[in-house]
Parts: C-alpha cells; sequence; structure tokens
C-alpha cells in the first residue's frame, strides 16, 4: 500500500505541482466550454487565484531550489520567471475584461497556450531533475512549504510587483490587503 499519498502533508512537491497543473488545466477547459460569460467570469477568476498561489509557492521555494542544486538550475529558475511574467500579463488582461466579448477568450486561449507549455516544461524536465536531486524527504518538506505558502499567497496579479516580492510585502508586513477572490475562493481553500 502505498501511504505517501493518503495526506496533503506527505505528498511531495513533485506531485502537489503536476496536481495543481491539471486542476488549471480543467478549469481551462471548462471555461472555453462554457457558453455563458457569467460562469466564464467565475471560473477565470478562480483560474486567476489558482495560477497566483501556484507561481507564488513555485517562486518563493522551487526555483531557489532549482538554483541551488539541479545543474543549469539559475538558468532553468529564470526562463521559468520569464514565463510567469507572460502569463501574469495575459491575467491582468483578462482581470476587468468582458467575458462576453470575443477577445476575452481570445485572451483564455493565449493563456491556455501559455500555462499548458509551462506546464509541459516543467514536468517533461524540471520535475524529474528535481527528483533525481532531491531525498523523498527533502521533496516532501518542499511540497509542505508550496502549500502552506499557496494557502497564504495573494490570489490576483497585481501590477508591477514580482511574486514573490509581493507575498512578503502583502502577507510577511502584515499588511492587511484582502484579495477580492478570498470570499469567494474560502470554500475551495483547504486549511
Amino acid at each position: 500500500m502505498d501511504t505517501q499519498h493518503t495526506s496533503t502533508s506527505a505528498r511531495d512537491v513533485v506531485d502537489i505541482l503536476t496536481l495543481d497543473h491539471r486542476e488549471m488545466e480543467g478549469l481551462l477547459d471548462q471555461i472555453q466550454q462554457s457558453p455563458d460569460g457569467e460562469q466564464r467570469r467565475e471560473l477565470t477568476d478562480m483560474l486567476i487565484a489558482e495560477v497566483m498561489r501556484h507561481s507564488v509557492a513555485e517562486e518563493m521555494y522551487v526555483y531557489p531550489t532549482m538554483e541551488k542544486r539541479i545543474p543549469d538550475g539559475e538558468q532553468e529558475a529564470e526562463h521559468d520567471k520569464e514565463e510567469h511574467d507572460e502569463i501574469v500579463q495575459v491575467m491582468k488582461q483578462l482581470e476587468d475584461a468582458d467575458a462576453a466579448e470575443p477577445a476575452f477568450m481570445d485572451r483564455v486561449h493565449k493563456l491556455d497556450e501559455l500555462l499548458r507549455h509551462h506546464a509541459k516544461d516543467e514536468e517533461a524536465d524540471q520535475f524529474p531533475k528535481l527528483r533525481a536531486r532531491l531525498s523523498g524527504e527533502e521533496l516532501v518538506e518542499l511540497g509542505s512549504k508550496v502549500e502552506k505558502a499557496k494557502q497564504l499567497a495573494p490570489t490576483r496579479p497585481h501590477p508591477s510587483a514580482p511574486h514573490s516580492e509581493l507575498f512578503h510585502k502583502t502577507v510577511g508586513a502584515g499588511v492587511g490587503m484582502v484579495d477580492r477572490l478570498r470570499d469567494q475562493l474560502s470554500g475551495r481553500m483547504t486549511g
């Protein structure tokens, strides 16, 4: 029996991030299949929140680990951060866009393309390198840090702030920043 996957705290970072990717892709599929503008808006807000939490957690914990532990990790982390920036720019364009407009779906398609490319890169290249270079215990510990960061991370792309720096400014400093999605997503958040 595989006890590694019986509780959230025992899952390793690769399992957690891969599951995030599947959930994001599922939301993208739902957005693109929905004929209802209001439902598309709600699903897009949920997707943006998930992507932001995932990105902040990666930039806080996963990328520094890659930089230290895998060959060419600094270049790979830099490349991933650049992809995050592209993704955030598209999400900013989606935030206040009218979900009934054709331009909205054009942006969703662009976001879909960027997210799937990013996930594929990580899963095919970087995640296997992390598994090869870190012990099982280290991967589970990193996963625990990622889960905690995701619970506290901002849920909206804020203008001109790097994600991890933004996290420290808003949460680390104790500033009472509350995103408009917190209430909407509180039922989906664990812990």
